[in-house]
């Protein structure tokens, strides 16, 4: 196995464990704001997965799903921190 094959199969399994960290938070996140955050970083590693997986199966059209994913999490993101449950007093 070469050496790239070692790295990329590590990557994967270091992005896969930090999604499924994301994801627990997610579900049990003691605030809303540590949810959002952990959707937002569950994106990140979403994007970071799919671009592992282009480099790997050799293929341009994960790329252009990973950019697809990247716009959708970034505007969801704004939208969560624009329209999302404020405290009142503020």
């Amino acid at each position: 196995m070469s050496p790239l094959a070692l790295a990329l199969n590590f990557a994967l399994a270091a992005v896969s464990v930090a999604m499924l960290l994301c994801a627990r938070r997610l579900l049990r996140g003691p605030e809303t704001t540590d949810r959002v955050l952990a959707l937002d970083t569950l994106y990140i590693n979403a994007v970071a997965l799919v671009i592992l997986l282009g480099v790997r199966w050799q293929t341009a059209l994960l790329f252009e799903a990973a950019l697809i994913i990247a716009m959708l999490g970034f505007v969801s993101t704004v939208a969560l921190a624009r329209y999302g449950p404020r405290r009142r007093g503020q």
